[in-house]
């Protein structure tokens, strides 16, 4: 009985141990993972002008993280050149994964325009995900002649140089669906770069240029509200928010399919281990229903795709839109 007794306790004390380490386990990891750490502020730089697409993601973001991790995540401003004074910015950042970017593509895939950076985006920035994607709106002043992108690429033709299209930016995405444009129509239109959609955008209202090819989030309200007309879609379906917009392919440019997207990154010196941390929890946040209508609401599709899987993306995009500057000889020098 004394042993059976001893060994009882003995079992019991093996169960109890057991049941704490296996308790303690979820905190040990945690404080072992120790990110984000409580109390301490993180940051999304958004490399371009507040307003446009990025800076909303780059806030809606900020107020999902926030809730998750229990912690301030505020939004940073820092636009130029096309936005790799952003990028150059937070890859000079502590290796500690508190500082963030809301990528694009100018920043990881069509930087080729630049023939010498002062730092490479590829080796010095670290994609974490792909965040969302989206077709580009094909956008015009009311009074431009054209309805569609036939009649558009009907005027440019018929006046070459006369028609002008804003960007945020050499490089930047709005940019380089104008120019894959010209090269699918063989429309000669003229670039016009801004610092920034919100800037090309303010002279485009103002009809200072013509045309733009835009995200949605930022030029939904204006069509709807009749200031600006939309003449096509560039993905390979029509949009909810736009259901009577034709798609590109519709309208006669049959290759003319293409979608920007942003990307959540860091500076590359950050350990893979917060990199996985962040990638887990940024994935967490847009599988909700939340996010996930609130994109949609923009004319955005979630995305939120594991690290491998974002960096093969990125690579092929790199590939695809490089294709595009050489065929166009575009620069920004």
């Amino acid at each position: 009985m004394i042993k059976t007794s001893a060994g009882r306790k003995a079992a019991m004390l093996a169960a109890a141990i057991s049941a704490s380490v296996a308790g303690a386990a979820p905190a040990a990891a945690i404080a072992q993972d120790g990110f984000p750490q409580p109390g301490r502020q993180l940051r999304i730089i958004v490399p371009f002008t507040a307003g446009g697409s990025s800076d909303v993601q780059a806030r809606m973001l900020a107020d999902r993280l926030s809730r998750l991790w229990g912690q301030p995540v505020v939004v940073e401003n820092k636009p130029g050149a096309g936005g790799h004074l952003g990028g150059r910015y937070v890859a000079d950042q502590p290796a500690d994964g508190y500082t963030l970017m809301v990528g694009s593509i100018g920043l990881h895939a069509a930087y080729g325009v630049y023939g010498k950076l002062a730092y490479d985006p590829a080796r010095d920035l670290r994609v974490v995900t792909v965040l969302a994607e989206m077709p580009h709106v094909v956008v015009a002043t009311p009074s431009l002649a054209a309805s569609n992108l036939a009649e558009l690429t009907a005027l440019a033709k018929k006046a070459p140089g006369t028609v002008n299209f804003g960007s945020a930016g050499v490089g930047s995405s709005v940019h380089m669906m104008g120019e894959l444009y010209k090269l699918q129509a063989g429309a000669p239109i003229v670039h016009v770069p801004y610092r920034g959609s919100s800037a090309a955008l303010n002279d485009l209202l103002g009809g200072q240029i013509q045309l733009m090819f835009e995200n949605p989030p930022t030029v939904l309200s204006h069509i709807r509200g009749g200031k600006l007309k939309a003449l096509a879609v560039t993905g390979s379906q029509r949009l909810p928010a736009l259901p009577d917009v034709p798609t590109a392919a519709e309208s006669g440019l049959k290759d003319y399919v293409a979608t920007s997207w942003t990307t959540v990154a860091v500076s590359s010196k950050v350990p893979e281990a917060i990199v996985k941390k962040l990638n887990d929890d940024i994935r967490k946040v847009v599988a909700t229903p939340e996010f996930r209508k609130g994109l949609q609401e923009q004319g955005m599709s979630a995305v939120a795709n594991s690290l491998p899987e974002a960096q093969s993306f990125v690579a092929r995009e790199k590939q695809r839109w490089d294709r595009v500057i050489a065929e166009g000889h575009i620069s920004a020098q």
